[in-house]
């Protein structure tokens, strides 16, 4: 996993877990919601990383 993307999609994990807990904090379901999904993309980000570093392995 390249170390910029790591990076941003740690990043984005820690927005949206910030976002989540003000939502949360707030009752503002939105920002709860919100929060939520940028978690889900950060965890994606990462998943795409990993198959592009298995992938790199194996043509390697």
């Amino acid at each position: 996993m390249s170390l910029e993307n790591k990076i941003k999609a740690t990043a984005k994990n820690i927005e949206g877990k910030v976002q989540e807990a003000v939502g949360e904090v707030t009752g503002n379901p939105e920002d709860k919601a919100a929060g939520k999904a940028k978690q889900a993309e950060a965890s994606a980000q990462h998943v795409v990383e990993n198959l592009k570093d298995k992938a790199k392995q194996i043509i390697d």
